[in-house]
């Protein structure tokens, strides 16, 4: 039967014919979704206008019209019937008439009904009053009557909106905000409310009014199939309950997948989740360039009268990172950036974007998806870094990360996320979704960044510890396998890549034993400690633990779970320790790094060469003559990945901060350095300390190694002053409001050397940190045996080994002021 065939029926058989119409309609497996909702709505506009003029001619000036969901003609099996009955106020009495007509046939059939009668006058009094009733008549559809008078409406009601859109928008914002913090985020929900819940079809409807207002508009890619995907869910719910309910009940889901033809109940709620995360992402988009606009409006007058009533004030950009820039609040792409030609470029802006605590311009984001080249099968060492600094920076990540989701940037970077993503977690201990899961313990480990030895090591492993859970079996054994193969395209050597396997299979292994288990059996402690296999890996999955249970949700985690896997722990790093191997010597210097030490004796200045590095030297690289064998004035590569710098100096005071200044100074980012002192020759008295730094320039260009040169001699010799000139520089920088980080750590690693104190220091990295730290280590009156600092996303893991004057290690009191030394540092 045709759509014509059943509303002919409905027409000759009055309120009986559209109830067998109806059900008619609602039971053909043939016609769902869009086509059913559409059938449905035209179904009952034509028995309504058969209502309307049943009596003959209706009184002149009235009108019928759909409003909110039914206005839209989105129709499912149980909706309300919103319904305005517009009149000019010249006939009460036969308007009451018409009114009984209308109404008594919708409630005899059973059909929820939400009905007004009010002249426009009336209706607009009421939707200047109240958003709900304003936010129905956007959506107003003639039904029958004076088709002018419904026109007129429209009309009016859109002008006030857009009018007062400045005022009333903010008012529905607030409302979708306190709906979101009563019903939670759909995406998330394994209950949800597919209206009322965040990112669920109220905020799709919000979305419309936002556009109707011409002030802002959403992101339309995917919007109006998230839309759709939700009603079709709303429908078969309807259908299978036979009520008018839009919260998604865990024993109705089998029944509404089958509906719906699906496979099973996750699959359906992995799809509403998809529909919930491509709404929400827009209504985050929306509601910030809201905002923006709405301040820009606020501006204007006070910005023409200090340009003198003419002019367009240009937006100032930020530079960030190389190819990114902040403008007006957002990351955006500088006009030089070449996406095509660098495929590092959407971790860089995403990092960028994530330490400065600001949202990523949908824009950005969208060209960097559309124009972006792939990365190699095995990343560059930067792309690596990037996702380390993004994954390190806290509560901002999850913003970011999902701006890379929306344009499925995630899935082109890590393949494996796909079979993750928007996936359930039936289990009531659990508040997110795997993927979700895995990001927000990311989120939680940086906060733990400084407990442990690699803070790069435990980001990305909280990243994958849960990856296994997209394939058949235990999720820790598939995801062993997965660990390994991502740690080697991202760039992970092998024995990195083995101690993430090793992470992410035994990722549950402590809260399991330490709630399961008897800690005074020794074959419990030993072999937790024949698992993990060594102490640096014990402290990662420590670190790891706490970060998984804490981002699972209130229930995972307790002061006595805690307790109990820091026993443990304890009494494993014992056994550990017990079967720690001896310390490797130091390599022998090369030959080039023996000719600098020779030459910087000879002249009693600094020596240095600078060598482009493209890809990260291998250990026997780094030993060989020929890795130090050029000297490069400038880096012939634009895009490099660092520069190794080697400084040979004179054995005196002060050369650490004096050389962590000169490059400060200079925007080169340090991401490792050695510095160790080097014996001369045989017969030759004295000592070289020699640096060894690989570095970057923070914006594409390097200096020039004389220049370098020079201002290290004006430095060590008092004529420079860095510190002021950093701090100058400072402070002609605002401070912005970005990510929290946790706070720095200071510690004296026990036994750690048996030559000198080895003092380790965990803090966000900065410009100028090196310099404060060897600032502070001089004026704690200390000497640099040899310091081993590392750059691993946004975290600095240096450590200093330290002796007195008389080259012991320090005593207890002289550590710990030395400690309290750099603490201060930090603090300033």
């Amino acid at each position: 039967m045709t759509s014509t065939d059943v509303t002919k029926e409905a027409e000759d058989s009055g309120p009986g014919g559209y109830a067998a119409a109806r059900l008619r309609l609602l039971t053909e497996r043939a016609r769902s979704g869009p086509p059913r909702r559409t059938a449905l709505a035209g179904l009952t506009d034509d028995w309504l206008s058969g209502l309307f003029t049943a009596a003959g001619a209706p009184p002149r000036g009235v009108c019928l019209i759909a409003v909110g969901g039914y206005g839209r003609g989105e129709l499912s099996p149980r909706s309300d019937l919103d319904l305005l009955l517009l009149h000019d106020g010249s006939d009460d009495k036969a308007v009451a008439a018409l009114a009984d007509r209308l109404w008594y046939p919708v409630w005899d059939l059973g059909l929820a009904l939400d009905h007004s009668v009010r002249t426009p006058a009336q209706a607009r009094k009421t939707a200047g009053e109240d958003l709900k009733v304003q936010l129905g008549l956007l959506d107003a559809r003639h039904l029958a009557g004076d088709l002018g008078l419904t026109a007129a409406l429209r009309t009016t009601v859109l002008a006030d909106w857009r009018n007062q859109a400045p005022g009333r928008l903010p008012e529905l914002q607030e409302l979708c905000a306190e709906r979101a913090e009563r019903q939670g985020e759909l995406q998330y929900l394994l209950e949800p409310d597919l209206k009322e819940a965040r990112g669920g079809l109220r905020d799709a409807t919000a979305l419309r009014a936002v556009a109707a207002s011409w002030l802002a508009d959403a992101p339309r890619e995917g919007l109006a199939d998230a839309r759709r995907r939700l009603l079709d869910v709303r429908d078969a719910l309807h259908l299978a309950t036979g009520r008018a309910t839009d919260r998604l009940a865990l024993q109705e889901q089998d029944q509404v997948a089958a509906e719906l033809g699906l496979l099973d109940a996750d699959t359906l709620l992995r799809q509403v989740y998809e529909a919930a995360r491509v709404i929400s992402y827009a209504g985050d988009v929306t509601w910030r360039e809201v905002g923006r606009v709405l301040r820009a409006r606020s501006a204007r007058p006070r910005l023409r009268a200090l340009l003198g009533g003419g002019g367009k004030p240009v937006a100032e950009r930020s530079p960030l990172a190389e190819g990114v820039v902040e403008q007006d609040g957002e990351v955006v792409l500088a006009r030089t950036a070449r996406p095509e030609r660098d495929p590092v470029l959407p971790l860089r802006a995403a990092a960028a974007a994530a330490q400065a605590g600001l949202p990523l311009s949908p824009h950005a984001v969208r060209r960097l998806a559309t124009s972006v080249r792939p990365l190699p099968a095995r990343w560059p060492a930067e792309a690596r870094e990037q996702l380390v600094t993004l994954l390190g920076s806290g509560r901002p990540t999850v913003e970011v990360w999902e701006a890379l989701e929306a344009e499925g940037l995630i899935t082109r970077l890590l393949p494996d996320w796909e079979r993750v993503r928007c996936r359930p977690q039936r289990n009531a201990v659990h508040l997110w979704t795997v993927d979700r899961h895995l990001i927000e313990t990311a989120v939680r480990a940086s906060g733990f960044t400084r407990r442990v030895h690699r803070p790069d090591l435990l980001l990305i492993a909280a990243l994958l510890h849960d990856i296994g859970k997209g394939w058949p079996g235990d999720h820790s054994l598939v995801g062993e396998t997965i660990a390994r193969d991502v740690a080697a395209r991202i760039g992970f050597d092998r024995a990195d890549g083995s101690v993430l396997a090793t992470l992410v299979r035994h990722h549950l292994l402590l809260v399991e034993t330490a709630t399961r288990r008897d800690l005074d059996d020794p074959a419990t402690v030993r072999s937790v400690a024949e698992a993990v296999g060594t102490e640096h890996t014990l402290e990662l999955l420590h670190a790891l633990t706490e970060a998984d249970a804490l981002a699972t949700g209130p229930a995972a985690w307790s002061s006595w779970r805690g307790s109990l896997v820091a026993d443990l722990v304890k009494r494993v790093s014992a056994v550990l320790a017990g079967g720690r191997l001896e310390e490797p010597e130091a390599a022998a210097p090369t030959a080039e790094q023996e000719r600098l030490a020779v030459e910087a004796f000879r002249t009693g200045q600094p020596v240095l060469a600078l060598r482009t590095q493209t890809e990260p030297p291998t250990g026997r690289e780094r030993a060989s003559d020929a890795w130090h064998a050029a000297v490069l004035e400038r880096a012939a590569d634009p895009e490099p990945l660092g520069v190794e710098l080697l400084i040979a100096v004179p054995d005196q005071a002060g050369v650490l901060p004096a050389v962590a200044g000169v490059l400060a100074m200079h925007r080169l980012t340090v991401r490792t350095a050695e510095l160790r002192s080097l014996p001369l020759p045989d017969g030759v008295e004295g000592s070289v300390l020699l640096l060894d730094w690989r570095v970057a320039a923070e914006y594409g260009s390097l200096p020039q190694a004389t220049r370098l040169r020079a201002d290290l001699v004006r430095t060590l010799d008092g004529t420079l002053d860095v510190a002021g000139r950093l701090t100058e520089r400072d402070a002609a920088y605002p401070r912005r409001r970005g990510v929290e980080p946790p706070p720095p750590r200071v510690t004296v690693a026990p036994a750690a050397s048996r030559l000198a104190t080895v003092i380790e220091v965990r803090a966000q990295d900065a410009p100028g940190l090196l310099f404060r730290l060897g600032r502070a280590l001089e004026r704690a009156g200390v000497r640099v045996r040899s310091a081993h600092v590392s750059t691993l996303g946004a975290n600095a893991v240096d450590a200093f080994y330290v002796t007195g004057g008389e080259g012991a290690p320090l005593p207890g009191d002289e550590a710990a002021a030395a400690v309290r030394e750099l603490e201060e540092s930090l603090r300033a």
